[in-house]
């Protein structure tokens, strides 16, 4: 038996976390699986706790009013010291490239605990895109013991920064596992409200954008671009979830409130957010998780950023790098809505981030079994 703890910080730790808990639950003979909250994002983490059922079996809850990034990163570190002092994990699990996982990996080798990392090995080769992203996530290779990589480009981004291969193993992204689950309990009963009050024709386009490098000048580009992607067409109606910070809400709320077929809709759990995308033509986004989720379902991604962690869609011209340059984001939008996109993306979607089997392998190899690496599929032209 061993013990694993899990921390998590922020909504999509929870979402990507989910089926690896759940595999862990599936091996409780060999399992006994423990798990940490940090509450770095309160109200959008619970919302994912709560509709998986995990059991929480230590609340940090850390936030508190004006804190600073420094302020978040010390409450973390001092946090954990006495969870892991109680518990003593053989593993501590973080996931991807929050302060959350920087900081659990900072204080699990520091009181002497093995750390496995999740979504290891991405890389911009930028550290201030995104940032603080970049730079925690290059933290977190030089501490974790073993790189559960996602993709085979993480695993060789990890290998040239001097990892040895016998800790990496490429495992699938575990967003994809979540994807399909939810994918699988998707009900037909009434659509959420932005999606329930279109038109039958509509052609949806579904935009999120969050990013500390895209508040201010860039995000009111992207709001102006937004306004210009739906005069294209007199059936585009573009659903735009606002994040919940200040700065991204009120300034989508100021741009684009009168803004015709744009609707701007508070924040969706996963399950409304996934049957948004299956009913979407095109996907607008600065979020790395549906850069991932988008393609596997058939639905090309304008990114909003200059660099990305995730390039494999664009190799595929499954997505495609806009940044926030106004007349950039509507030509491109313009390229996928006039028929861009390549039929075979749309009926045989390539699976570039992971086949939904990531969690078990996690699990398999934390218990230390032999895991045959995973290989991605790409269909256009038998493409790897």
């Amino acid at each position: 038996m061993i013990k694993i703890l899990t921390v998590i910080g922020t909504r999509p730790e929870a979402i990507k976390l989910a089926p690896v808990l759940q595999a862990f639950a599936r091996r409780s003979s060999g399992i006994d699986s423990r798990v940490c909250v940090t509450a770095q994002h309160r109200e959008l983490m619970d919302q994912v706790i709560g509709r998986i059922g995990v059991r929480v079996h230590h609340d940090l809850n850390i936030m508190a009013p004006g804190q600073t990034p420094s302020d978040v990163a010390a409450a973390v570190l001092t946090g954990l010291q006495p969870v892991l002092a109680q518990e003593r994990p053989d593993w501590v699990v973080v996931q991807g490239d929050t302060t959350t996982a920087a900081m659990a990996a900072l204080a699990a080798v520091g009181s002497g605990f093995r750390v496995a990392h999740v979504e290891a090995g991405l890389r911009t080769f930028d550290r201030s895109q995104p940032f603080p992203e970049e730079l925690n996530r290059c933290l977190i290779a030089q501490m974790a013991d073993l790189h559960l990589a996602p993709t085979p480009r993480a695993r060789d981004n990890l290998q040239a920064e001097g990892i040895d291969a016998e800790r990496i193993l490429v495992v699938g992204n575990t967003g994809i596992d979540a994807l399909f689950d939810t994918v699988a309990e998707l009900r037909p009963e009434a659509l959420p409200p932005p999606l329930g009050e279109l038109p039958a024709d509509a052609r949806v386009v579904l935009a999120t954008a969050h990013r500390r490098e895209n508040l201010g000048e860039p995000l009111a580009r992207i709001c102006a671009a937004l306004r210009d992607i739906a005069a294209l067409d007199e059936r585009v109606h573009i659903i735009y979830p606002l994040h919940p910070r200040p700065e991204i809400r009120l300034v989508g709320q100021r741009l684009l409130a009168d803004a015709p077929r744009v609707v701007l809709c508070q924040p969706l759990d996963h399950p409304s957010l996934v049957r948004l995308m299956l009913r979407s033509e095109l996907v607008i986004t600065d979020s790395g998780g549906l850069q991932e989720e988008a393609p596997t379902l058939g639905r090309p991604v304008l990114v909003l950023r200059e660099v990305t962690e995730r390039p494999e869609a664009l190799l595929v011209d499954a997505a495609r790098l806009v940044g926030t340059d106004h007349d950039g984001i509507v030509a491109a939008a313009r390229h996928y809505l006039e028929g861009g996109f390549a039929p075979a993306h749309r009926s045989e979607p390539p699976l570039l981030y992971g086949d939904g089997r990531a969690a078990e392998r996690i699990a398999a190899a934390l218990l230390g079994e032999t895991v045959e690496p995973w290989v991605p599929r790409v269909s256009v032209a038998g493409r790897r």
